[in-house]
């Protein structure tokens, strides 16, 4: 069984502190539930009972009760981490924004012009330094850094061996023709 935890003793500010959280209860839902969590340890609820109270773990009203033995009122706000951690590194950013701005042939691709498919195709590919990278998150690197990749506009040719004698059409007329 967990060792018995309490609270310190609060000082008149924090005991202030705390009651004003749990009046107003306008503050975020975190801090409200920490408050409540301190505040009930402080008057001599156990552990079990307060976790029951706040719909909390135990082991989580532990780790606030500790917190705030150790920093004070500064425990009421989360500190939570940023989200998954990054995967590209600086110097891999600089190293796909160097391949984006380098033309496709010169790196022995049989094409002319980068799409995000086939650049992030690329960079999975490149020996000696593989970058794992997915499109949409390519698209948003190269925004940030300011390049973007126009599509590519195809022009296919006229089976008519007439086609440049008679002019472009408009409309089923040659342009020169007249009216």
């Amino acid at each position: 069984m967990a060792e018995s935890v309490r609270v310190r003793r609060l000082t008149d500010k924090e005991g202030q502190k705390l009651k004003q959280i749990v009046r107003r209860g306008s503050t975020s839902s975190v801090r409200y539930r920490r408050a409540m969590m301190l505040l009930a340890s402080a008057g001599g609820i156990r552990v079990p009972v307060i976790a029951q109270l706040v719909q909390a773990d135990e082991d989580t009203e532990r780790d606030v009760i500790h917190r705030f033995n150790e920093i004070g009122v500064a425990c009421l706000d989360p500190q939570w981490a940023g989200g998954r951690p990054r995967l590209l590194t600086p110097d891999d950013e600089d190293f796909v924004i160097r391949t984006a701005t380098t033309r496709p042939t010169r790196l022995g691709q049989p094409f002319t012009r980068w799409s995000i498919r086939k650049l992030a195709a690329y960079l999975r590919e490149v020996h000696g330094r593989v970058i794992r990278i997915g499109r949409e998150a390519l698209w948003c690197l190269l925004r940030r850094r300011g390049i973007t990749f126009q599509r590519t506009k195809t022009w296919k040719e006229s089976p008519d061996p007439h086609r440049d004698a008679e002019g472009i059409r408009w409309g089923g007329r040659p342009l020169n023709a007249a009216a």
